[in-house]
């Protein structure tokens, strides 16, 4: 039987797909997985049976990622199930952005004049006139789950799109429409872009992407979405820009003091996931990652460690390793099977950075034994055996 613990409240859509071999334990030190959505897990000590944890989103910067990797405990998101509702959020970002529709509504909420509304409308409603997407230009950074459908999508607008990512994935490729301009640079967008939305993930060379310096690459009246992560964009740089009116709009989800209230903005509360659908997708997503690692040992979409797949386990025992990423792991982990005159009848091993994972299924039962002498080769963090 395997215990999970929710950190927060997980759609029970994806808590039904569970198994009967899963069950629901309030003491999150009796856990194998955690599920988490935004509560911080920096200052939570880890016990040892804990084997993984599943965040029902993209963003992770709510875990201890390093930590979690020290002490053996994959950490897993959910790319791409919440990426249909932020796409629609950020094409009603730059609908909102092109034509005053809050001010229009806005306006006609507070009307208190004495004429009827509907003869006002016709005097007033040149003050919220204005301009339509097809047409213009759209840059879209970053080609991932995201930025591919919101590329798409803007191309189906009539928005004449440019689309960078020097990273991007075989998958992601495919699904990109072919009208696409495939830029090849971010100055690229800067440069001839109406429209400029970023979908990055928040690494070292991508926090405060936007900034004095590339302002200064855009046109006149730009109009930059970010729905990505608040980090990516130097909001100093951002104000000094609106009141320069080098900026006409920029439209975020991510609220400050700083930005509320502020001329030229649309700040919206973080509502990039906050679908039933989104919710949804993410929470199937991550139990479906749990249960895969748990019964399978196979691990896709770390954050902290590589993939690495082998399919459903046969009848045999399956070892799984995690350890760093060193030279001889293999060999000294194979040495001591053959010691024991175990036949490996498959082996998989991947590395990412600093660390590495091996998964080897053998025909005969594992003893204790022979996990504990695993476990002691230097550099391994963590040791399961699956039958």
């Amino acid at each position: 039987m395997y215990r999970y613990h929710c950190l927060n409240p997980i759609s029970q859509v994806g808590i039904e797909k569970f198994t009967e071999k899963y069950q629901a334990v309030e003491d999150v030190c009796q856990a194998d997985a955690i599920l988490v959505r935004s509560a911080s897990m920096h200052k939570m000590e880890f016990d040892n049976q804990l084997k993984v944890i599943a965040r029902a989103g993209a963003g992770v910067n709510n875990i201890p990622l390093d930590r979690c990797a020290e002490q053996g405990i994959v950490v897993f998101n959910t790319p791409g199930a919440n990426a249909n509702g932020v796409k629609e959020l950020v094409l009603a970002g730059m609908l909102m952005a092109a034509r005053d529709i809050v001010g229009g509504i806005q306006w006609v909420q507070s009307y208190d004049a004495e004429e009827d509304v509907a003869k006002a409308t016709e005097k007033k409603k040149k003050a919220f006139a204005g301009t339509e997407l097809e047409g213009k230009k759209l840059g879209v950074i970053g080609l991932g789950a995201i930025g591919v459908l919101v590329a798409n999508a803007a191309a189906n607008l009539g928005m004449e799109v440019y689309g960078f990512d020097p990273y991007v994935s075989v998958d992601a490729a495919w699904k990109l429409s072919r009208n696409i301009h495939h830029a090849q640079s971010a100055e690229e967008i800067y440069k001839v872009c109406d429209y400029i939305t970023i979908h990055v993930p928040a690494l070292q060379d991508t926090i405060g992407m936007i900034n004095k310096d590339t302002l200064a690459l855009m046109k006149e009246d730009v109009v930059i979405l970010n729905f990505a992560r608040d980090i990516l964009v130097n909001q100093e740089d951002i104000l000094e820009a609106l009141d320069n009116r080098k900026i006409r709009c920029y439209v975020t989800d991510f609220p400050t003091k700083e930005l509320q209230g502020k001329k030229g903005t649309i700040v919206i509360p973080h509502l990039g996931a906050s679908t039933e659908e989104s919710e949804d997708n993410c929470a199937k997503m991550a139990v479906a990652e749990i249960m895969d690692y748990l019964e399978n040992g196979n691990i896709k979409h770390s954050v902290n460690y590589p993939d690495c797949d082998m399919g459903v386990k046969g009848t045999g025992n399956r070892i799984t390793i995690l350890h760093r990423n060193i030279p001889n792991m293999l060999g000294q982990f194979t040495g001591l099977l053959a010691l024991e005159g175990m036949n490996i009848s498959l082996l998989a091993n991947k590395s990412k950075g600093e660390y590495a994972y091996t998964m080897i299924d053998v025909e005969a039962q594992v003893s204790d034994a022979v996990q504990e002498q695993i476990s002691k080769v230097e550099g391994v963090l963590k040791v399961r055996v699956i039958s």
